[in-house]
């Protein structure tokens, strides 16, 4: 099993005792995000350290405002490690609003430039920005991937499935109230959904109130089986498939 989407330098516990768990409950692969320069390169220290842990990274949104030039150029550094298999999390976040729309915009098309560059997966944060969100993603060239990470966006799921972007569904899809959420998780192509924990953060309802870990993956993992009609073990070997495809992994 794998979870597509961790923050694993933020997480209270060490790394070596997050994956100790996750591996006990099935979980042996896990892609922990930088969310910034410093979170990118404790990621990067991560994935060296830890076996079946790879990287994704990028600069959020919420950091849009602060990035500098040598941001940029560090991140494209970075991103040219051997354990990264993606760039971001990166995108547009209108709801928290900690920055102006103009810098989240241009950090975004910044992103879908290295993603392109390197033929590395774009993984997408999008938050009360539909709108501005599909016009970057359109304009995206062809063949690049694109994870729509912590789908919580109805509006975007017609294109997703119309364009093959993957669609990842974390903890808050477990929630009582989030039933729009579940009808999404329904319409996925099957060879186009993932399953993540957006560790520590959003732990699922069997959890709630916890800090959110890579272990937790199948509570989440449970809840779109059902919603599916389908066997969590078979589900989750094909959002393994899936994930080997989209991330590249060996």
């Amino acid at each position: 099993m794998i979870d597509t989407h961790a923050h694993l330098d933020a997480c209270r516990d060490s790394p070596a005792e997050l994956m100790e768990r996750a591996r006990a409950a099935g979980v042996d692969h896990v892609v922990t995000v930088g969310s910034g320069i410093a979170s990118c390169r404790a990621s990067l220290e991560i994935a060296g350290q830890e076996a079946g842990v790879f990287a994704a990274l990028g600069i959020h949104p919420h950091q849009a405002g602060e990035a500098t030039p040598d941001d940029r150029r560090d991140l494209e550094e970075a991103l040219r490690h051997p354990c990264v298999v993606a760039v971001g999390e990166s995108g547009l976040d209108y709801f928290r609003d900690y920055a102006p729309h103009d810098s989240q915009r241009a950090l975004f098309e910044l992103h879908v430039e290295l993603a392109t560059m390197l033929a590395k997966p774009l993984v997408v944060h999008t938050r009360s920005a539909d709108a501005d969100t599909l016009a970057v993603l359109e304009s995206m060239p062809s063949g690049v991937g694109v994870i729509l990470h912590c789908f919580s966006s109805p509006s975007l799921l017609g294109p997703a499935v119309d364009r093959g972007w993957y669609v990842s569904f974390a903890g808050n899809l477990t929630y009582p109230k989030a039933e729009d959420l579940r009808a999404a998780a329904a319409a996925v192509p099957a060879q186009r959904i993932l399953v993540e924990t957006d560790s520590p953060y959003l732990a699922p309802q069997a959890r709630r109130g916890r800090s959110n870990e890579p272990a937790f993956v199948v509570h989440t993992l449970a809840a779109l089986a059902k919603v599916r009609d389908e066997s969590a073990d078979e589900l989750g070997r094909q959002i393994e498939d899936n994930a080997r495809r989209v991330f590249n992994l060996p």
